[in-house]
């Protein structure tokens, strides 16, 4: 088609001269799109383009806070989960039908008094001849984040704590299974903010999460960062991503406890720690090596202390409902049955054709080094006992069993040789010495509370810091005054 150029330069200058007869000189500006604003959703989404763009309005504006307001919103967060927490754990109880109420409720609380804030904010600084040198820590922006269904109210409550803390906003994908609860718990939190603060979807959810919302998550353009609590399938797509993830993977913890322990506190760690949650914590003591002169004293510790021990054709009874397999070939490996995930000791028993009082809160047994308890993380308040000839055999079997994860070990002991040659030989994230599993989060032991411990990609125990990145401003040759 040929173009008519005078037709063409009529229609310009007939233009133009409109434009300077009305005195305008420009043409009229189009009107600007609107430009939609979620709040008022409380955090509930079940698109996920939407929870992003709500997340990143949302980041804007927490973006123009300070410190202080940001304490706020966090202060909002601590108290719900804490005034509410028997109704919150109640809820995710009744909705995921694995653990132990009191613990669901402990633990909510727990991390609604205990996760790192704002106070774990700080920069660093760096003067001497040449100026000052200050390195802040700065928000990445909108996070995806996953969370699991072994505490699903929880893990999202202390990463919202520290993400927020650091400036952040956040999008959370929950485990189907705890779904209900995690909507809940942000619906309240954002409540709560939005009516102080005026700051709404500091913390998203999607309500119906899939695989295919998790993915969305992952690959979404405004997503800046990755955050993932959960087993080897999720942590591995999260790590093939093409850009930063947090990954906090599975992990076996072992249990080593040689002939110099203190056998009746070793026995009541194990309980405690083993039977938490009914063993859902992922840095519960699930597989212990005892050397053999002391076997038979822990086992017996174990019972005065509560523990209810199983005899060798209960232990294979168990196992052959509580263990199955998956997979084909060379991939064809072990896996808990999901009908036995965090059930009450109680059930376990009467699977292996044994009652015991409701309230026993840990069974074990003997069993080989091979046995498939000793080698998956069972997730079940069942704990294998291999007997070891020396600690240096006990060690390389806890080596063995905890599969490279680099997660968490356990050992109790007055041998600061033998403390040493465990840390050294297993190079876990936590390491705890004669106590408890969960003392290596501070519940019994110093430091800090977090659900993510970020084994894989080596963030570990994660804090506010941990969801920052550094910014360096440097002023040269001032702003120095000391010295010449």
């Amino acid at each position: 088609m040929q173009i008519n150029e005078n037709l063409v330069r009529s229609v310009v200058e007939e233009v133009i001269h409109r434009l300077r007869s009305n005195g305008s000189g420009s043409l009229p500006a189009a009107p600007a799109p609107a430009v939609r604003s979620y709040q008022g959703r409380l955090g509930l989404f079940t698109d996920v383009e939407e929870a992003v763009a709500a997340a990143s309005e949302a980041f804007d504006r927490l973006s123009r806070c300070t410190i202080e307001e940001r304490k706020r919103a966090i202060d909002h967060i601590r108290r719900i989960a804490v005034e509410q927490c028997v109704e919150l754990g109640t809820m995710e109880m009744e909705e995921t039908k694995i653990g132990r109420l009191p613990h669901k409720i402990e633990k909510l609380k727990t991390l609604g008094e205990r996760s790192p804030g704002v106070e774990f904010m700080r920069s660093e600084v760096f003067s001497g001849d040449h100026g000052l040198t200050v390195i802040e820590h700065a928000p990445f922006g909108v996070i995806g984040a996953i969370t699991p269904v072994t505490h699903s109210l929880p893990t999202l409550t202390g990463n919202a704590v520290s993400m927020l803390a650091a400036g952040n906003t956040v999008v959370f994908n929950p485990h189907p299974s705890g779904k209900r609860v995690a909507a809940e718990g942000v619906r309240r939190y954002n409540q709560a903010i939005y009516r102080e603060l005026g700051l709404d979807n500091l913390i998203c959810v999607i309500t119906e999460p899939t695989l295919e919302t998790a993915n969305a998550i992952f690959r979404h353009r405004n997503i800046a960062l990755l955050c993932v609590t959960g087993g080897p399938g999720v942590a591995k797509a999260a790590l093939q991503q093409a850009k930063r993830a947090i990954v906090a993977g599975p992990g076996n913890p072992p249990v080593v406890v040689d002939e110099t322990a203190d056998l009746d506190r070793a026995a009541r760690c194990i309980i405690q720690g083993g039977a938490y949650d009914n063993n859902l914590l992922c840095i519960g003591e699930k597989q212990v090596f005892a050397v053999e002169s002391i076997f038979d004293e822990l086992t017996a510790a174990m019972e005065r202390a509560g523990a209810v021990r199983l005899n060798a054709s209960e232990v294979e009874a168990l196992t052959a409902k509580a263990v199955t397999t998956v997979g084909d070939g060379e991939g064809r490996h072990d896996v808990p049955a999901k009908d036995f995930i965090g059930q009450d000791a109680a059930v376990l028993a009467r699977a292996a054709g044994r009652r015991i009082p409701d309230d026993v809160e840990l069974i074990f047994g003997e069993t080989t080094f091979e046995h498939p308890f000793v080698q998956i993380e069972q997730m079940m308040p069942f704990v294998p006992f291999v007997r070891c000839r020396n600690v240096d055999e006990a060690i390389e079997m806890a080596r063995l069993s905890e599969h490279g994860f680099r997660h968490t070990a356990i050992i109790h002991s007055r041998d600061v040789v033998n403390m040493t040659k465990m840390g050294r030989a297993l190079d876990t994230t936590i390491f705890v010495k004669n106590g408890p599993c969960m003392a290596g989060l501070g519940l019994g032991g110093e430091g800090y509370l977090s659900f993510s411990i970020a084994g894989p990609t080596g963030e570990g125990i994660t804090t506010p810091l941990t969801f920052t990145r550094e910014r360096r401003c440097a002023m040269i040759d001032s702003l120095r005054i000391l010295g010449r």
